[in-house]
């Protein structure tokens, strides 16, 4: 029987910085040990990995991309790539992969043909913002991205609320970043005065932002997000 190599989940930073400010020794070690690679986008994979040691060896590597775009067919053709053995990473744009990203496709196809999937340790919006919000972290759901437009996702808002409120659960939501000042915008008029809001941005960079206000409070204190990665959390 043929042997299958490991598909291994690389963190990336959240910015573009040095990773040897965010991510341990022991993932540096890890990549240099892999000549494969399932990225999001080609060029941010590229600069990532000359970032991370693998400077002058770029060349030499093999890329494959999963993105949002691919279909089912070509994710499937990605498992021939764990033949004779051979070791796989796989990196998103940011973060974590697999979370909110669609390498996770990636990963169920591994499970399912039992090829052993291994996690790196590394930054998490999700996480970070959570812990740096002061809202409940033991109750909370991570909710992705909500409706676009603005009847549908004040709805949504207000549902959310309604269950956080109802659970005392966290609830955290993300958004395309040329999206953030309107979604805010819709939370601070369609979410309860004394409804709990944090806004978490640029998490790990140099111009990190991290606030928690109630609705009452942001009105006073209105802010503009800009296109920045973010990440928002509800309590109710």
């Amino acid at each position: 029987m043929m042997s299958k190599g490991c598909l291994y989940l690389i963190p990336t930073p959240l910015g573009a910085y040095d990773p040897a400010e965010v991510l341990p020794r022991t993932v540096f070690e890890r990549i240099s040990g892999i000549n494969c690679f399932v990225v999001e986008e080609l060029r941010t994979a590229r600069r990532f990995l000359s970032g991370a040691g693998l400077k002058g060896r770029i060349e030499g590597l093999e890329f494959h991309t999963l993105n949002e775009h691919s279909d089912e067919k070509s994710v499937e053709g990605l498992l021939t790539l764990f033949d004779d053995g051979r070791d796989v990473g796989l990196l998103s744009e940011a973060g974590l992969p697999a979370v909110a990203d669609p390498g996770a496709r990636l990963v169920a196809l591994c499970h399912s043909h039992g090829i052993r999937v291994v996690p790196l340790v590394g930054p998490s919006s999700l996480m970070l913002a959570l812990m740096g919000s002061g809202l409940n972290g033991q109750s909370f759901a991570f909710v992705g991205y909500i409706p676009v437009k603005t009847d549908e996702r004040r709805s949504a808002l207000k549902a959310l609320e309604k269950r956080s409120s109802a659970m005392s659960q966290t609830q955290i939501l993300i958004e395309t970043p040329y999206r953030n000042d309107s979604l805010f915008a819709d939370m601070l008029s369609s979410l309860s005065d004394g409804t709990r809001i944090c806004v978490a941005a640029d998490l790990t960079c140099p111009d990190e932002f991290i606030l928690t206000l109630r609705v009452r409070e942001w009105k006073k204190h209105p802010i503009v997000i800009g296109k920045r990665p973010c990440v928002f959390l509800i309590l109710g």
